[in-house]
């Protein structure tokens, strides 16, 4: 239930961070391997109603093992391919947050090296630059998977983001500052003046800065998200 309790908070998380409303991002989180299998916030399920008891278990096939709703759409094609290919990638966030969302509609749309929030990403992006629609199939699905290699960040083009991490704490901590970061270039950009990029050496340096002890300071990050919900809806736990 603990899985499921991280999970719902970094759901409705997202949404207090990034100001959004609707019902268009997945979360999912392998629970196993082999057969696979994993949790998934159905469609139609508003960010503040978010609740841990109302994710599916999706399986292979995209079929909710407990029977709630039909997980056949195009994010199970997504979702379900990563899972399958990545095996260290068990939590991954798929979401249209709104400044990571604006820097894969520009031209070239790339997340420079000009913040400090940024540098923790740097090295750590795949980009997807053509826009097939949506992910109405497997193959679709596969050819989104493989396009991340080995990144725990991937850029789609016109679409939004994904990130994924071996934890939910991990994913979410990544999403926080990733949102911030594009938030910060992209109001940079609006005062129509170049960035100041980071040299690459500095960038190098700092990334692995930020990569000590990253699973303990994720955990303390949605530990502190969790506590906030406690408080204020703490229904999302239920």
């Amino acid at each position: 239930m603990e899985q499921r309790r991280d999970l719902a908070a970094a759901f409705r998380g997202a949404a207090m961070f990034s100001g959004q409303a609707g019902v268009c991002s997945h979360f999912s989180l392998r629970v196993s391997s082999e057969p696979l299998r994993f949790l998934l916030n159905p469609w139609g399920m508003y960010f503040s109603e978010a609740r841990a008891s109302e994710l599916m278990l999706i399986d292979e096939h995209g079929v909710d093992q407990l029977g709630m709703r039909d997980g056949g759409f195009a994010a199970f094609n997504i979702h379900g391919q990563i899972h399958a290919i990545h095996p260290e990638a068990r939590c991954v966030l798929h979401t249209h947050m709104p400044y990571a969302t604006a820097i894969t509609m520009l031209e070239n749309g790339r997340l420079e090296p000009a913040s400090q929030e940024a540098l923790r990403f740097y090295g750590d992006i795949a980009y997807d630059d053509s826009y097939n629609g949506l992910a109405h199939d497997r193959i679709e699905g596969e050819r989104i998977a493989r396009q991340m290699g080995d990144k725990h960040v991937l850029f789609l083009a016109h679409h939004g983001v994904i990130v994924v991490g071996a934890s939910v704490a991990q994913a979410f901590d990544r999403l926080y500052y990733l949102e911030r970061a594009a938030e910060l270039q992209v109001k940079a950009m609006s005062c129509h003046r170049p960035l100041r990029l980071v040299p690459d050496d500095v960038a190098a340096r700092t990334v692995k800065q930020f990569g000590r002890e990253r699973e303990h300071w994720a955990r303390l990050h949605l530990d502190a998200l969790r506590r906030k919900l406690d408080r204020e809806c703490p229904e999302y736990a239920s």
